[in-house]
């Protein structure tokens, strides 16, 4: 028996307190993004091309069109933006930074709020990551940043025979069952100061990957941070510099670089619900 006050396992209901935590941090990244240049966007709640962002096509809320044509309520939004900025309002508009605040939807019923936002034609992470940083800064919230780079994990696939599932499970017993050492010095590599030291010893292809996790240490001014270059995120569209920002087993935000129909654009969404419950 369903009773009339109950609300679907998943689904979220503010109030009080909550629904006013929830208005000062999309107030915050607001007027942060605004102040960066950032214009606002709304997308649509449906979506025709969900799956190829995915990597879990089975967490996705499908539905069809009158047509009978496969669509799916919204479960990420980064492309679905990118490809609206480009493709449908490209002619109307030249303008590269935007910002949204609205939910994802994941089956059978979640709901995740998020304030993400986009630079679409730019290649460097920073200018992302600042802001993202700045937001929590201003919501007096300090936890860490995690930066990686997703293409050492895809280098060390083929050059290893590993395969990528054992990345995205962090499989850690079976890198370091191989053996090899500078694998091993990967595998526990956490702090920007220590990267010049693996960088002697890796292959010159992912010596290549690190020196660009180094630069991008130095450009952020945080001091709660790590690195971790074995990482390997679950969405498809990444593909080098990636960060997460974390607090114990809790993931406040996520955001890197992507190319979509050869425009490489930089990106990141904060989980307005995980900080609402970490403020309780």
């Amino acid at each position: 028996m369903i009773f009339e006050h109950e609300i679907p396992e998943g689904s979220k209901l503010y109030f009080g307190d909550s629904a006013k935590r929830k208005r000062e941090i999309e107030q915050v990244a607001s007027e942060v993004l605004y102040k960066e240049g950032f214009e606002e966007i709304v997308s649509p709640l449906f979506s025709y091309h969900q799956h190829e962002s995915i990597s879990d096509t089975k967490k996705l809320v499908r539905i069809n069109d009158k047509q009978n044509n496969k669509m799916s309520l919204r479960a990420d939004s980064t492309i679905d933006v990118v490809r609206i900025i480009t493709k449908r309002l490209g002619r109307n508009t030249t303008h590269r930074k935007w910002f949204y605040i609205q939910p994802i939807y994941h089956y059978p019923s979640v709901e995740q709020y998020q304030v993400g936002a986009e630079i679409i034609g730019e290649s460097d992470l920073s200018t992302v990551l600042n802001q993202s940083v700045e937001i929590f800064n201003r919501l007096n919230v300090e936890p860490l940043l995690q930066i990686s780079n997703i293409a050492i994990p895809k280098k060390l696939s083929k050059l290893l025979n590993i395969d990528l599932d054992d990345f995205r499970h962090i499989n850690i017993q079976k890198f370091l069952a191989l053996d090899i050492d500078w694998l091993t010095k990967l595998v526990y590599l956490q702090h920007p100061e220590d990267v010049d030291s693996v960088i002697e010893v890796v292959p010159d292809e992912i010596r290549e990957e690190l020196l660009k996790m180094k630069e991008m240490c130095g450009k952020i001014a945080y001091k709660n941070k790590v690195i971790a270059p074995l990482y390997y995120a679950k969405m498809l569209y990444y593909d080098e510099l990636f960060f997460r920002v974390i607090e114990g087993n809790e993931i406040y935000a996520r955001g890197g670089r992507y190319v979509n129909d050869d425009v490489t654009s930089v990106g990141f969404a904060i989980y307005t619900d995980t900080l609402i419950e970490a403020n309780k």
